[in-house]
């Protein structure tokens, strides 16, 4: 946990459209945890967690949340914004703890759900503070009897949450303290309409708190909505990636981008590395070319079940996994310890995903390092993120690799092929499904088919307001 430089102040106001009373202030030196006037019981588990000191996030948010302050916050990846907004929550809940749920937590993927609520369970710890997760992909038994029983801090995916809300149990009547983690990444996601509708399923009396990684304008209009008065606190509106990662370019042919790969590995340039690719698709085609040559590889991303996802993570994290293959589901606030390398398969299409992806390296404040390879169609992609970043990024030459060589693998299959293997996979189910008739029918006591209607004597599906009720559920 390390020092920081004194805050910044910018005309935040001018951008919300609204007044503020002020910044935070400027502690100028590092504090202990113990300054913070936390309960003894948090402070008993940030010490057991090896924690001495607060990251610069957290030494500026927790007071004047523990204040009541409403609190806008952007911080970089890695830098403990989670412990920021939790610990003066777990603390004004012990303070006056009632038997219901009073924190809600909104993240916009499973996964950093899931790490938000271990790193609730290990701060408060030596607390009876209780937590749950609600996300989708798994059985929602588990997450109504959260509701039931009113666990005191509430983590969700909106998605989830609103299923959970049309039923006579989703109710969070008490909730007090309303955090939006990654608020910018959930608008990206589509989730704003879902977030609006959330905000009518709590009470408009509340504490809310904005943290995140970047704060684009368009995120200004729904701050003004929830927030009132907020403390404004770090103060760049575009997050920079943590000084101890080293970033470096290797341009490269699309094709031979597998190839590069596999030759930093086997010559031991990299240990465990975190690769993104810009489709699941590609995730899919990497993670099977990495296992062909022997690389133990797992893949991560939207159509892999809940549990194929967790065991994928916690795999790579306990090291059985040299290679994890993932899309951007991961690239926000998972926190894998000692990640020392980062490879960008694809360029991001956008600057923010270059710095949320590359954050998953030298976290806390350690170091790691992260490649991006750059195919020559992807320079547009790259001169975006070096003019966010305003610098240069190097380039490096690989010694001894042919990047004249024939393509060993091609990551995407052409369309037609793909088509054509659609074609004949449906055709073979279909052969399947005649074949299985004909053994019925030939079975003694069979009933006759019955012929097939006229087509203008088939029956229509109904329809409510000019749709079809086809494919509904009784």
């Amino acid at each position: 946990m390390g020092c920081r430089s004194p805050s910044v102040v910018i005309p935040w106001d001018r951008l919300l459209g609204c007044s503020v009373r002020n910044t935070v202030p400027d502690l100028g030196i590092c504090v202990p945890f113990s300054s913070l006037d936390l309960h003894p019981d948090l402070l008993r588990g940030i010490k057991e967690l090896g924690f001495t000191r607060p990251t610069p996030i957290q030494a500026d948010a927790i007071p004047p949340a523990l204040a009541g302050r409403d609190v806008l916050a952007c911080a970089q990846t890695g830098s403990g914004k989670t412990a920021a907004f939790l610990l003066p929550i777990l603390h004004n809940l012990i303070a006056k703890p009632r038997r219901t749920t009073r924190a809600l937590v909104l993240t916009p993927t499973r996964e950093l759900a899931a790490q938000i609520l271990a790193d609730l369970n290990d701060l408060a710890v030596h607390t009876p503070i209780t937590g749950a997760a609600v996300f989708g992909g798994v059985g929602m038994g588990p997450q109504e009897h959260a509701f039931r029983s009113g666990v005191d801090v509430m983590i969700a995916t909106p998605g989830r949450l609103l299923d959970h809300f049309k039923s006579q149990y989703g109710k969070l009547p008490g909730i007090e303290y309303l955090v939006l983690d990654e608020a910018d990444r959930m608008l990206d996601m589509g989730f704003l309409p879902d977030i609006k509708r959330i905000l009518k399923h709590v009470p408009a009396k509340r504490q809310t708190l904005f943290f995140s990684a970047t704060m684009p304008a368009p995120i200004m209009t729904l701050v003004r909505e929830m927030l009132k008065d907020p403390v404004l606190i770090n103060l760049e509106r575009q997050s920079k990636p943590a000084v101890g990662i080293t970033q470096a370019l290797y341009p490269v042919a699309q094709e031979l981008k597998s190839t590069l790969l596999l030759t930093l590995l086997q010559r031991g340039e990299m240990q465990e590395v975190l690769v993104f690719t810009r489709t699941k698709h590609r995730a899919n085609r990497l993670h099977a070319f990495l296992s062909k040559h022997g690389i133990p590889a797992e893949r991560i991303h939207g159509n892999r079940s809940q549990a194929q996802r967790t065991e994928a993570l916690a795999g790579f994290k306990k090291g059985k996994y040299r290679v994890l293959v993932a899309t951007d589901i991961v690239a926000r606030g998972i926190d894998i310890e000692e990640l020392g390398h980062v490879v960008n398969f694809d360029v991001p299409l956008v600057p923010e995903d270059y710095i949320h992806r590359i954050g998953r390296t030298a976290r806390a404040e350690a170091t790691g390092d992260a490649f991006t390879f750059v195919a020559p169609e992807e320079e547009s992609e790259l001169r975006q993120i070096e003019k966010v970043l305003n610098k240069r990024l190097p380039r490096v030459t690989v010694p001894d690799f042919d990047y004249r060589a024939k393509p060993e693998a091609t990551l995407e299959v052409p369309l037609a092929e793909r088509i054509a293997a659609i074609r004949a996979r449906k055709s073979d189910e279909r052969a399947r499904a005649k074949e299985k008739a004909a053994r019925r029918a030939s079975q003694p006591g069979a009933a006759p088919a019955a012929p097939a209607a006229p087509r203008g004597d088939r029956p229509r599906a109904s329809s409510a307001r000019g749709r079809t009720t086809k494919g509904r559920r009784p």
